[in-house]
């Protein structure tokens, strides 16, 4: 079974007013973008994908990655999902383990467990019993994501729970999205 990891790294960060963009923010001492890139490299993944489009941050990838362009970036985080489906596919690949690029504190602890649970098409790491990423999709729900919008497989999670392995997780799963959140968890 041949599986991929990938972080969608694709936005502008529009709620970010900072003076860096905010994937090239310094956070922690390095750039906000390579606390995910880090931890997803460290998972037993089979490829390893990211998902890049409104901030250049080609310079700031780690080797190892297959960088995949979404020009759809603005219609929302199910573009890039679909992106990294659609080169999922084209690769014969039966899984995919999802996160973002902005969610400093979820260690490769994290993206391996979530990335070799298999007891179930849809994996989802839980910190305190909460869903949040990373999250593994087993090809045979690709067909039943959104194409569109900013929820990725949120809908999906919670429309068919049957599909559904909550991983427990340690780590930090917050995000950033704006200077304030930055300056929080700095």
């Amino acid at each position: 079974m041949a599986e991929a990891v990938c972080v969608l790294a694709a936005g502008v960060g529009s709620r970010y007013k900072g003076s860096t963009p905010k994937l090239r923010s310094i956070f922690r001492g390095k750039e906000l973008v390579r606390w995910s890139l880090e931890a997803a490299l460290a998972s037993p993944a089979d490829v390893y994908f990211v998902v890049v489009g409104g901030t250049e941050i080609r310079d700031l990838i780690p080797g190892g990655f297959e960088v995949l362009e979404n020009y759809h970036y603005q219609s929302g985080m199910a573009s890039s999902v679909m992106v990294a489906i659609a080169q999922a596919r084209s690769r014969g690949l039966n899984a995919i383990t999802v996160g973002l690029g902005d969610q400093p504190g979820i260690g490769a602890q994290c993206w391996t467990s979530v990335c070799v649970s298999r007891s179930s098409p849809i994996s989802v790491a839980t910190y305190d019993g909460k869903r949040r990423n990373p999250v593994r999709l087993a090809d045979s729900v690709w067909g039943l994501l959104p194409t569109e919008g900013d929820l990725g497989a949120r809908e999906l999670i919670s429309s068919h729970p049957d599909l559904v392995t909550e991983v427990a997780c340690d780590g930090e799963p917050f995000d950033i999205d704006t200077l304030e959140d930055f300056e929080i968890w700095r």
